[in-house]
């Protein structure tokens, strides 16, 4: 027997978060991303958590941070004015290693842009965010369910590789609301962070004490010590040695800086996520996400319906770029069309590189939804111009 309920996405973000283990929520309301902070404000202090209503976005996610670095997981909810004010603190957050979750409903930009019109203008804002080219996980669901799915997921990459994590999203899938069957909700397997047992490093083995970001490879995540515990926790934004210690640019410094690139570059495959709808000895492969994923999923259907051989992946991974995957997808297809809510195409400059000798189409839009048939119009044009 299944059981319905009515839920948009901005709802599954926030019962994904409790479900994998949230405790911290601070949070400023902005349109459209505002029903996550009133679920959290509603929910979390009934269980005993805390949820807290910000004077601005800077301090929502400096109050995150903080939580996180006591050892509870913590997130926030904005849109993009909002994650602009975040972007200093964001930075800090990768520098010291800090696990936390922000879910990001797109809106109409630049700037303040439309509060109540939907969009998908921020794709590289956040997965260029940090100064030097550091790679933050971005992910984006395209529904509701998706949306529950990938907000665990995305709590259990902050918490397992020490790391800030964006949920993009956008207003349409945040505000739309629709049945969602419970039943089939996958159950929440969690992550924890990797703690530092003391025990371990007393005489008797190698007397080393702890030191906040140390590890044996660039890609080995260090093990964390809450602020408060009875080590010594070092915390700075500056560059740093494994300890902590300010320093510019000696060896170790250089290593630590490398290791937080690494640490996800090297883990892209238990990072990134896809939802793959293949079709065999099909020509034509569209990519795309967020609501335009799904937008663009009806539109395979109705080529499918027609006769016409189209592969379809829904980018539930923006970045780390999902590189392997996406070339054994298009492996076989002369044509590669990359659906997206903004002016440019901005995903499509990300990957296109990854496809020398076939075409690549772009089909875009801005205020408004890409319909279906745009982008059956772009897959027969495309076909076309192989006869």
């Amino acid at each position: 027997m299944s059981l319905f309920r009515i839920r948009n996405g901005n709802q599954m973000i926030a019962e994904g978060a409790i479900a994998a283990g949230c405790r911290f929520f601070a949070g400023y309301p902005i349109t459209p991303a505002s029903g996550i902070y009133k679920f959290m404000i509603d929910e979390l202090p009934k269980r005993g958590d805390v949820a807290i209503s910000s004077p601005d976005e800077i301090s929502a996610l400096a109050f995150c941070i903080g939580a996180s670095q006591r050892g509870f997981k913590a997130m926030t909810a904005t849109s993009g004015p909002g994650f602009s004010l975040m972007v200093e603190t964001l930075q800090y957050a990768v520098m010291t290693e800090t696990p936390v979750v922000i879910a990001l409903v797109q809106r109409l930009g630049p700037s303040t842009g439309g509060a109540t019109q939907g969009g998908q203008g921020d794709a590289l804002f956040v997965g260029h965010s940090i100064a030097g080219g550091y790679t933050i996980p971005v992910f984006s669901p395209s529904n509701p369910v998706e949306a529950y799915e990938l907000t665990i997921h995305a709590f259990n990459v902050a918490e397992k590789f020490r790391t800030p994590v964006v949920l993009l999203t956008d207003k349409e899938v945040g505000m739309t609301s629709e049945n969602v069957d419970y039943e089939k909700l996958p159950d929440a397997e969690t992550t924890g962070r990797k703690y530092f047992v003391q025990s371990r490093r007393l005489s008797g083995q190698d007397g080393e004490k702890y030191k906040t970001y140390a590890f044996g490879k660039r890609d080995e995540v260090p093990e964390f010590a809450e602020v408060g515990s009875d080590v010594k926790v070092t915390i700075t934004g500056s560059a740093h040695d494994m300890a902590g210690r300010l320093q510019k640019n000696s060896p170790e410094t250089i290593e630590v800086l490398r290791h937080l690139q690494e640490k996800i570059a090297l883990h892209a495959d238990e990072v990134t996520k896809l939802d793959l709808d293949l079709s065999e000895r099909s020509d034509t492969v569209v990519l795309s996400y967020g609501i335009s994923a799904r937008t663009s999923c009806e539109a395979v259907a109705n080529l499918r319906s027609k006769g016409k051989r189209v592969s379809f992946v829904n980018l539930q991974t923006l970045f780390p770029i999902p590189e392997k995957d996406i070339l054994k997808a298009v492996a076989n297809a002369k044509n590669i069309v990359v659906v997206e809510e903004n002016m440019t195409g901005l995903y499509k400059s990300q990957i296109e590189k990854l496809f020398p000798g076939k075409r690549v189409i772009g089909v875009n839009d801005v205020g408004r939804m890409i319909t279906p048939e745009k982008i059956e119009q772009a897959v027969l044009s495309s076909s076309r111009k192989d006869n």
